[in-house]
């Protein structure tokens, strides 16, 4: 606010000036004190004015219902809901959520800065608040190829940046256990803001080291152990609840046997489908769960307003008072967590206006799989008597190391019993490298799934029980420029095209959570399990930091033992 603004506000706040409209008798969700009182919300130009006892010419009636702040979402992947923020944006609001930290390093793998400044231009259109962590492990490693690199250099450029609020998931711990300059030259250069961290299966001195490099949020505690260690150890801790990685439950009951206060913990969904967030719930969705175990409703409400907000240095959001933003949600209870009204900067949703125009997109945003002709043999795999073979864990992105026998004919791998192939082709400068492995939990019968969408490297991942709808699926995502896609029988039953760097659409006319809907129909009518999404589980299948097993281009690897398989 200037000087004009600010005197505008004090003389509404003071009562000499009229506000624009008041919420009247209201319960206000307090999160500096935990608790509910009524009063009147008196908003002029965006902002709350005061609360108290206000009148305007414009009164709304709030009697009966709890108002409480706009949800944040403290760590998410905006190219995990496949479509443009300037899309995204109204599903979000609808579920009351103003404001997100984006981490950008999927598309930034893949584009490098040309793609974090197109999400950059497309975020600033949407009256959704987006807020960046600057990419910080791209490339992840010399594990995996990807398609860019994202430099101490560029972080120096953007870091400026109005819209930044800090460093990406720092997901090379054992690089920065071990003093890797590059890395702490960015954690450096971030130092006055937020440090997102990224730390699963990291315990005892290693993790005390890597909260001494300035590291300072954990989004990867599966369980109430990981993350008490990581309270003790001065970590600000993301409880994520997702389309893949459901971890609220375990963490907050732990929290609550304990006795643990909530101060230190935050929500986040990391990775969500955009059909989930929209019949599901986003961030509203784990303050209901949060209540339902056993956290007190204000208090969980707090952990999506104020704590974020605090978290990451968002002065004036967070929090229903004076000077804040008018950003809230109107509720029918706080027992049904029913959402009625949403408002953004004091506008109710119905009355948002923003640019719908599409946001231009460079020829590498475009043409971003760059695969060569495969000989129909690129997925065989000799047989073994005792293979690594990754196992699904439902619900978690963690795996399972099982030493099994693979299934064979002619000595060669021959998907059977659940235990299909599974393989990762390079996407990005036609090197046609290919790792194959195998995998079990899926259920696949008679077909193939595949996605360019792979963390974090996002090369392009395919698995199924026989070579010729594997290779079918990789040439089907080849000629549409990215995406999903299910094969059964050598026939494409159904893609869903990601033009954007094989991660996003921007296409108005697609109903994509209708889209994915389907698709995950249809994987489940292929054997799938109800409780499994094909799709993001698949994705993190290739990201080499999450045990147990995992692979890439370069085939399986063990993250335990760092090594390939």
């Amino acid at each position: 606010m200037n000087i004009r603004e600010k005197k505008r506000l004090i003389s509404c706040a003071a009562g000499e000036t009229e506000p624009d409209f008041v919420l009247k008798n209201a319960q206000i969700a307090d999160v500096f004190t935990e608790t509910l009182f009524t009063g009147d919300i008196a908003v002029l130009d965006g902002r709350i004015a005061g609360i108290g006892n206000y009148s305007a010419s414009r009164e709304i009636d709030c009697s009966g219902k709890t108002v409480v702040p706009g949800f944040i979402d403290a760590h998410v992947h905006l190219e995990s809901t496949m479509t443009s923020p300037s899309i995204l944006a109204p599903v979000l609001l609808r579920r009351g959520t103003t404001a997100v930290i984006a981490d950008p390093h999927e598309i930034a793998n893949v584009c490098g800065m040309e793609g974090v400044r197109w999400l950059m231009r497309d975020s600033a259109k949407t009256p959704l608040d987006v807020f960046f962590a600057l990419p910080s492990c791209v490339p992840l490693g010399e594990n995996d190829h990807n398609g860019a690199v994202f430099d101490p250099q560029d972080i120096k450029e953007l870091r400026s940046e109005e819209c930044v609020s800090g460093l990406g998931e720092v997901m090379n711990c054992t690089a920065v256990v071990a003093g890797d300059e590059d890395l702490l030259e960015k954690i450096e250069f971030m130092q006055e803001k937020t440090i997102d961290g990224h730390a699963p299966g990291i315990s005892g001195k290693m993790l005390q080291a890597y909260r001494a490099a300035g590291v300072q949020t954990d989004h990867e505690c599966s369980s109430w152990e990981e993350a008490l260690e990581r309270l003790r150890a001065g970590f600000l801790v993301q409880v994520r609840e997702g389309s893949a990685a459901k971890n609220l439950k375990s963490v907050l009951s732990g929290a609550l046997r304990a006795g643990i206060p909530f101060d230190r913990f935050v929500f986040c969904t990391d990775d969500m489908h955009l059909d989930d967030a929209a019949e599901n719930g986003h961030i509203d969705r784990n303050i209901r769960m949060a209540a339902e175990l056993g956290v007190k409703p204000v208090t969980a409400v707090k952990m999506a307003t104020l704590n974020a907000a605090r978290a990451y240095g968002l002065r004036d959001r967070g929090a229903i008072a004076p000077g804040y933003l008018a950003d809230f949600v109107v509720l029918s209870d706080l027992e049904t967590f029913t959402i009625c009204e949403v408002y953004k900067n004091g506008i109710p949703l119905p009355e948002l206006s923003w640019d719908l125009s599409r946001t231009p997109a460079g020829n590498r945003l475009m043409h971003s799989v760059n695969l060569p002709d495969l000989p129909n043999d690129c997925f065989s795999l000799k047989a073994s008597d005792n293979f690594p073979v990754i196992g699904i864990v439902p619900g978690q992105l963690i795996t399972e190391k099982l030493m099994l026998p693979l299934p064979e004919k002619n000595g060669l791998f021959a998907p059977a019993d659940d235990i299909l192939k599974i393989a990762v082709v390079q996407r990005h400068d036609g090197s046609g490298r290919v790792g194959v492995g195998a995998v079990k939990g899926f259920g696949l019968k008679n077909g193939a799934a595949a996605s360019t969408v792979g963390h974090d490297a996002h090369n392009l991942i395919v698995v199924g029980d026989n070579d010729e709808d594997m290779l079918a699926a990789v040439n089907e995502l080849k000629s549409c420029g990215g995406g999903y896609t299910l094969v059964r029988g050598g026939k494409v039953l159904k893609t869903v095209r990601l033009e954007i760097a094989g991660l996003f659409t921007d296409d108005r006319e697609v109903n994509l959570p209708k889209e994915l809907k389907e698709m995950a129909s249809l994987a489940h009518s292929m054997g799938v399990p109800e409780n499994i999404d094909v799709f993001q589980n698949l994705s993190f299948l290739s990201l080499p930091v999450i045990p147990a097993l995992r692979i890439t281009d370069s085939g399986v690897y063990d993250v335990e033992t760092q090594q390939f398989v």
